[in-house]
């Protein structure tokens, strides 16, 4: 599954930090996700899109 996290996060001008704070977990687990070698959880996948004010649906890609 891809994602654009990464283009989200950079357009609200958060650093990996700052939305792993947000989400509670890690800036390597944001990282992982963001470089697709990691699939977050339902859960986390909503955390992250109500963070970086989208839907999951724009910021997931299942190929």
């Amino acid at each position: 599954m891809k994602n654009h996290i990464k283009e989200f996060r950079n357009d609200k001008g958060f650093l990996q930090q700052e939305l792993a704070d947000i989400c509670g977990v890690t800036r390597q687990t944001v990282n992982a996700i963001e470089n697709n070698k990691y699939d977050p959880t339902l859960e986390l996948a909503f955390k992250l899109a109500t963070a970086l004010e989208n839907t999951v649906d724009e910021l997931f890609i299942y190929e």
